[in-house]
């Protein structure tokens, strides 16, 4: 089991990633809907570890909810290197988000069992994952329904973590109005 600090999105951001989610299903390219049975929303992973304690999500909550979470823009397609294909919406990456996630950092710092390599600052790329574990030919497929891809400016309205397994989510953040 793993649990995941996650930025999640308005409705209508929430919205546009479910609709290429079901283009990809469409296309026959299993989606992040498929391969999780819905159980997950679409969002921004900022860390990941095997567990994330309860006086580090205190922390978080604390030291984000003093924070400016700026709006994400959901605007590159594309794909990670490696044997497991993840096709994505990388978000633009500017200062703003920067400090967003270096403090998520600085509050989790010593406190997570077993931390993801892949979301520590300086080796960190924010995005939204469309598809993941598929073929080449998969991965080329979605590329082609997909292309070119419309941005997608999400307002961040929760911030959260998740238990990837189950896809239950304890809300640190709300920003709703």
């Amino acid at each position: 089991m793993a649990q995941a600090l996650e930025l999640f999105f308005d409705a209508e951001a929430d919205a546009a990633v479910r609709v290429l989610w079901q283009r990809l299903d469409d296309a026959g390219v299993p989606s992040m809907a498929t391969r999780t049975h819905q159980r997950h929303r679409p969002h921004v992973t900022l860390a990941m570890g095997a567990t994330i304690p309860p006086s580090a999500r205190r922390a978080l909550a604390a030291d984000l909810g003093t924070l400016s979470i700026p709006d994400l823009w959901l605007y590159t397609l594309g794909t990670f290197p490696g044997e497991d294909s993840v096709l994505l919406l990388s978000a633009i990456t500017d200062t703003e988000l920067l400090a967003v996630h270096s403090a998520a950092h600085d509050a989790l710092a010593g406190k997570v069992t077993q931390p993801s390599a892949y979301h520590l600052p300086g080796a960190w790329v924010p995005h939204c994952t469309l598809a993941q574990g598929i073929t080449r030919d998969e991965l080329s497929a979605g590329f082609a329904v997909l292309h070119p891809a419309e941005p997608i400016r999400a307002t961040v309205t929760e911030v959260g973590i998740t238990d990837t397994r189950t896809g239950e989510v304890e809300v640190l953040i709300s920003t709703r109005e």
